[in-house]
């Protein structure tokens, strides 16, 4: 699906689908207004008869009108005027484009920029309607014989009857399509098999896109690793027969001399649990656990498109979390990089010891902030379910960024506390301190597990584990927190 801004009269505009709201008054819209005018009053009268009363996200479609140029005119229902905000604008773009998308119109123009959202430009206003477009449009079909025809629907067009924001258009246009081009990257990876999504996979996507967009890359090799004395990471990897990979890549938008900001996604491709085996009911789903190794890579994809002017580095760690007679057992006990031994508790929390590596390692990068994405704890799950990330800091500053981030982006963060009271759980009587502390506040012991390796920075910790995938009947990647961290990519590349 292509999108462009486009800027002509409603009326006069020659495509497919023209899309205009409508409030709950039955208050039209601009463009709706400048339609029902060309129309002679059709569109009022349609509405005094009760046809439509402009409740969010309910949608009319109408044929031929007279005095229109565009085959259609589908009204969007925008809700009761004095609540319109950032989700009911979502949610109109998202009815709107669904109901295009049953229809066979090749191409639709959605007049919604001039709607007002509190706090929102219209560069905000075109970046949704292209993220909404691109996930209503996503299709993951690649392990199928038989692939899903596509959406007839191949242009949208962001609209406006004055060009007063036409650069504000343009740019939010621009950086919708490469948020989008990184969530389905994202995506994409989430959503294949384990048995094609290894560790070596993940590598070898990672050098294709450091070629695609001129990055510098490198891989680590267990040998590498092993030189290093990432005792932590290795220890998750010794029950599988797949090699595990370390991957760095690095943006430079800025200055030599300019420190970057550091990205670390943990990068499970599949986690039975280890000696610690998880039930077999959705164990299916693990294979998710490599989601923040993807929105890394996800969104330095969307940050080398738009020529975001900072350095950037992602790290991947990625390995198998696997039984076996080599696997590590409950009670063992391992040194990190760091050179601080860990008690392995519990081989089903992995991903904390394969980030603090990683997260020792980011020390070398001299790095300005350092935020590590991972589906870490079921707990987050618990406290937050599946609408906002977890989020941990150790800095107030870092924190308000990535929350701002969160809500200009709609995806959404909720800071828990990283209060020292908590490392008292993680006491071990034989290492210098053990890699779970018990159920209680599960997902914030695990932060404090990885604040141990984040002491020389401003680091800050997102747990996904509630919004990187959806279960059931949606099954599949989210592409979360993609926009999250371009967005606040963007932000810092600005200041």
């Amino acid at each position: 699906m292509e999108f462009n801004t486009k800027f002509a009269a409603p009326e006069k505009h020659q495509v497919a689908c023209v899309a205009a709201g409508v409030f709950e008054s039955r208050k039209l819209s601009g463009a709706a207004d400048a339609l029902d005018k060309a129309a002679h009053g059709q569109i009022r009268e349609l509405l005094r008869s009760g046809d439509m009363d402009g409740k969010i996200g309910t949608t009319r479609l109408l044929y031929r009108v007279r005095g229109v140029a565009a085959e259609r005119v589908l009204l969007v229902g925008l809700g009761r005027e004095k609540e319109f905000g950032d989700k009911e604008y979502r949610d109109c773009a998202r009815a709107a484009l669904a109901a295009v998308q049953e229809t066979g119109a090749r191409d639709a123009s959605l007049y919604f920029a001039e709607l007002q959202v509190p706090g929102r430009d219209a560069a905000w206003k075109a970046r949704q309607v292209v993220l909404a477009a691109a996930d209503i449009s996503y299709r993951f079909d690649r392990m199928k014989s038989k692939k899903a025809e596509e959406t007839s629907l191949a242009h949208v067009s962001i609209s406006a009857a004055s060009k007063r924001d036409a650069a504000d258009l343009e740019r939010g246009t621009r950086e919708g399509n490469a948020i989008a081009a990184g969530m389905t990257l994202a995506r994409d990876l989430g959503n294949l098999p384990a048995n094609v999504c290894t560790p070596t996979y993940l590598a070898d996507t990672s050098v294709k896109l450091a070629r695609e967009w001129k990055l510098a890359v490198e891989v680590l090799e267990q040998k590498d690793m092993e030189k290093l004395q990432m005792g932590s990471l290795l220890s998750v990897t010794k029950g599988s027969h797949e090699p595990p990979k370390f991957v760095i890549l690095r943006y430079a938008g800025a200055g030599r001399k300019d420190r970057p900001v550091v990205l670390v996604g943990k990068g499970i491709t599949f986690d039975t649990g280890g000696i610690s085996i998880k039930p077999a009911a959705d164990l299916d789903q693990m294979k998710f656990d490599m989601c923040g190794a993807a929105s890394v890579l996800g969104t330095l994809r969307a940050a080398a498109e738009l020529g975001l002017k900072l350095n950037i580095v992602g790290l991947v760690p990625t390995c198998e979390n696997m039984p076996g007679g080599a696997a590590t057992k409950p009670g063992d006990i391992v040194t990190s990089m760091s050179g601080q031994t860990v008690e392995i508790l519990n081989t089903d929390a992995e991903g904390r010891l394969i980030l603090a590596d990683a997260l020792s390692y980011a020390e070398r990068f001299e790095p300005q902030a350092v935020v590590d994405i991972a589906t870490l704890t079921g707990a987050c799950i618990v406290a937050l379910g599946h609408v906002c990330s977890g989020l941990f800091a150790n800095k107030d500053d870092l924190a308000d960024e990535l929350q701002a981030a969160g809500a200009e982006s709609r995806d959404r963060v909720w800071r828990l506390p990283l209060w020292e009271d908590y490392q008292e759980q993680l006491k071990s009587n034989f290492a210098d301190f053990a890699n779970i502390g018990g159920r209680a506040a599960g997902s914030v012991t695990a932060a404090c597990f990885l604040s141990r390796f984040t002491r020389k920075y401003d680091w800050a910790h997102l747990d996904i584990a509630g919004t990187a995938w959806k279960s059931g009947k949606e099954k599949g990647a989210t592409g979360r927190p993609v926009p999250l961290l371009t967005t606040f990519l963007m932000k810092r590349a600005e200041a």
